[in-house]
């Protein structure tokens, strides 16, 4: 039995490249939220770590893939033995505006639609995915915003965070999109990444994240990095070439699934 409203789900015959499509009613969006999927094939009936990934602004559930190629790495990768097999899931952000942020404002729980419901979805939909798949979340410009705060309030749920180009704070918001700051700030005291993470020090995931030396977010990565030093803190931060732009995230989501794989093979 689902436990969702209702669920809708793409017919393998007409996948693509591997590619499903899951569209799910749930109370966290008052209506349905869709997710993207790449399923790898696997000869056995393992446990495949879910790996999410978090579109930015104006985005949704087929940015990702139709954008930044995730899948095609994603398969290419795991073919070329530099990645184990893994279930990469890219949903959408709740569809709000220009952009939800991934928090909960205006009565929806943007928050729980991504670290609850994206999750059950995928293991009650999905083979090769159940209750002992690890989760890992990351994300690009505002999805890397959603997987640093969503990764450090609900630590206890991922192994890793990886961030591309990352919106740090809630005051970026307007440089992209058309909502005023207002429209988020007023439902949060908690608007500040550096925040949520030293608030939840003690328990979060493994965590890196890089920007492009062309960014125009790149001394916000800097400030979060050295912020994330003085608070003895691990993580790992790199720069590389390139700008705010998809053929930069497309060259560097390689990094998430480099990294992902690599912590979930040391946890388990």
């Amino acid at each position: 039995m689902s436990s969702f409203r209702t669920t809708e789900i793409s017919d393998p015959q007409f996948d693509a490249s591997g590619l499903r499509f899951l569209t799910i009613k749930t109370p966290s969006l008052q209506g349905r939220g869709d997710i993207c999927l790449f399923v790898p094939e696997v000869a056995n009936d393992q446990s495949l770590p879910i790996y999410i990934l978090l579109h930015g602004v104006y985005g949704s559930a087929w940015s990702w893939a139709l954008q930044g190629g995730a899948a095609q790495t994603a398969k290419r990768m795991i073919q070329e033995s530099r990645i184990n097999p893994a279930i990469i899931a890219m949903p959408s952000d709740g569809l709000w505006g220009d952009g939800s942020a991934y928090f909960a404002h205006h009565q929806k729980q943007f928050d729980q639609w991504i670290v609850r419901d994206v999750p059950l979805a995928i293991r009650e939909n999905i083979s090769g995915a159940d209750a002992n798949s690890p989760l890992c979340i990351g994300g690009l410009s505002m999805g890397g915003y959603g997987a640093l705060t969503l990764g450090a309030r609900f630590s206890k749920l991922f192994q890793a965070i990886s961030a591309h180009s990352s919106i740090t704070t809630l005051e970026h918001m307007p440089l992209f999109v058309e909502e005023s700051l207002a429209a988020y700030s007023a439902f949060t005291k908690q608007n500040k990444a550096i925040d949520l993470l030293i608030e939840n020090r003690n328990n979060l995931p493994a965590l890196r994240f890089d920007c492009g030396i062309d960014d125009n977010l790149l001394e916000a990565n800097r400030l979060l990095h050295q912020q994330l030093k003085d608070a003895t803190i691990l993580h790992e931060y790199q720069e590389f070439s390139g700008g705010h732009e998809w053929p930069y995230w497309q060259k560097q989501v390689e990094k998430t699934f480099l990294f992902f794989d690599r912590v979930v093979k040391i946890a388990y």
